[in-house]
């Protein structure tokens, strides 16, 4: 039996380098904070409609290249909160998404 969701990212290299850029935009642009609890991250970002539609994008991209990775954005107070995780075998990439958005480039 074929695992649904293999630990592997679909994305040749261009097409990486160019999501990886565009990451570290909204990050730099947007981001407030940063924490990580048993694994789990969690990024607040600025609250505004266009930062919202780029986080948006940005999390429907990535589901779709790397569907192991469990993403969520959540309306707050406080801003808007982006949550990454993944399964044992795929917290490196999880981990790496999220620095990635602390990036720059």
């Amino acid at each position: 039996m074929t695992d649904p969701n293999p630990i592997a990212c679909t994305l040749d290299e261009s097409d990486l380098r160019q999501r990886l850029d565009q990451i570290a935009a909204l990050g730099a642009d947007a981001l407030i904070a940063h924490g990580e609890t048993d694994g789990t991250h969690t990024l607040r970002f600025r609250r505004d409609d266009a930062t919202c539609r780029q986080l948006r994008q940005i999390v429907e991209a990535e589901s779709k290249c790397c569907p192991f990775l469990a993403l969520q954005v959540n309306e707050s107070a406080g801003g808007l909160l982006l949550t990454i995780d993944a399964p044992a075998e795929g917290r490196a990439v999880a981990d790496e998404l999220a620095r990635s958005f602390s990036a720059t480039r």
